[in-house]
């Protein structure tokens, strides 16, 4: 039984999707997915809810755990390339079980990511829009469960990324670039702005939910920082993959947790902490100190940067999908390249439909958390699967070589695990619920149509 088999290390299936991007254009990639609601809303709310002011002590331990997980992927990324991500990283490591297991999570997480940017899209550009006095029908921006019918926006900005998707990688980073540019030019302006109105009483309750709040607000903005992951997906396009994926996800994640640490100082010194429990705290908290035009273009950036988001995560999703279709653990319809665009056209328009119509009509409340666990289940795996991999293949090329291990994927695992247990029990639930799922898939379909099990 090929159950736990492993699928042998070689790039057999590069070229299939044409190689175009640079390191440059990875490093804004990680930017544009990294970068994005957490910064412009789940700052604020974290340090509201969990941790107060030492929400700055979160985004380190956050990030700390993502760059563990950073450096474990850079590895693996390197060595085994293809664009599966963590999925192509464990069938090399744990056999083709866990593999479809971590791959049928992938999918679960990703789509949970788009649907919710998306929605938070919609919400940020209603607000544009009420802000120049149009008045969007509200039967038309929120869905059935809202008192609406149909969250339209958020069907509508779906449907550009496929198209944008769809005609190419290389249109795709050009729009990214663009969408980046604009968000670190507003980040840039906010920092300017806040860093005039700085009041340290508003940090004399530093820790006013102690060190467990300080825990808790660092398993919800975790959140902020996945997204890397999607870069290891770029394996097939890109030129140099051995020496640009490494840098790509290293830099992306080093100057994202930057960002993070000094917005959040910031936010938290302009304004108490109890303040910020709302939609968009950084552009709120810059209107109640009078800089009304800044919190438009503050309100413009958000937009710009929940837009790199759900691409570059919709991008990564159809990656995936397209990996676990070649190998036949899925229907081959996925596997299908377009001959001119070089793109999984048919993968891109199926996500395209389905999570229009997820995040045009569905409430999405606990995705966030979600999407964390499925994020923390994969990079467990993916740590583990260097020290694993280091046994069983001591041989096997390493361009980028993960330092002092086993200890630094130890700590990665050891961090990531911190973080699940924090997460509330209900989430827990709903994860296993669908793992569930995939594994009657697996069992009834998926197994008798592994290229590895017909093989």
């Amino acid at each position: 039984m090929s159950f736990f088999r492993t699928k042998k290390i070689n790039p057999s299936h590069q070229g299939i999707l044409k190689s175009t991007l640079s390191t440059f254009d990875l490093i804004l990639m990680g930017i544009g997915v990294i970068v994005g609601a957490g910064v412009f809303v789940l700052t604020g709310i974290a340090a509201a809810t969990k941790a107060g002011p030492a929400i700055t002590f979160s985004y380190v331990i956050a990030g700390l755990a993502a760059l563990f997980a950073a450096l474990a992927y850079a590895e693996l990324a390197a060595s085994i390339g293809g664009c599966g991500s963590a999925y192509s990283y464990t069938y090399a490591g744990f056999g083709e079980l866990i593999a479809w297991i971590i791959g049928w999570n992938l999918i679960f997480e990703y789509t949970l990511a788009v649907a919710t940017i998306a929605i938070g899209w919609s919400g940020y550009v209603n607000d544009a829009l009420i802000s120049m006095n149009i008045h969007f029908p509200n039967a038309l921006s929120h869905n059935f469960f809202e008192g609406g019918v149909i969250n339209l926006p958020a069907v509508l900005i779906i449907i550009l990324l496929s198209l944008i998707l769809s005609i190419g990688v290389r249109h795709s980073v050009r729009f990214n670039t663009l969408m980046v540019i604009i968000k670190l030019l507003t980040i840039s302006l906010f920092i300017f702005v806040a860093s005039k109105h700085i009041d340290f009483n508003n940090w004399k309750n530093f820790f006013p939910f102690g060190t467990n709040g300080i825990i808790q607000g660092a398993a919800l903005v975790f959140y902020a920082y996945i997204g890397f992951d999607a870069l290891s997906t770029a394996a097939e396009e890109t030129k140099n993959p051995q020496r640009s994926l490494p840098i790509g996800i290293l830099f992306s994640v080093g100057i994202c947790a930057l960002i993070y640490v000094i917005v959040a100082g910031l936010m938290t010194l302009i304004a108490p902490y109890t303040t910020l429990n709302v939609n968009s705290p950084m552009a709120e908290t810059l209107l109640h100190l009078g800089h009304t035009t800044v919190a438009g273009l503050i309100s413009a950036g958000a937009i710009a940067g929940l837009t790199t988001g759900i691409l570059v995560m919709y991008y990564g999703l159809t990656r995936i999908t397209f990996a676990i279709a070649r190998d036949g653990l899925l229907p081959g319809f996925f596997a299908k390249i377009h001959p001119r665009t070089h793109t999984p056209i048919n993968t891109i328009l199926f996500y395209g439909i389905f999570i229009g119509a997820i995040a045009g009509f569905v409430p999405l409340g606990a995705a966030a958390e979600l999407v964390n666990i499925g994020t923390l289940f994969a990079f467990t795996l993916v740590s583990a699967g260097v020290i694993l991999l280091r046994h069983k293949q001591p041989n096997l090329s390493r361009p980028f070589r993960l330092p002092l291990n086993p200890l630094f994927p130890v700590i990665s695992v050891i961090l990531c695990i911190l973080l699940l247990a924090d997460l509330p029990l209900i989430t827990w639930i709903r994860f296993l619920v669908w793992l569930l799922i995939g594994l009657i898939i697996y069992v009834t379909w998926s197994y008798q149509h592994s290229m590895l099990h017909k093989k």
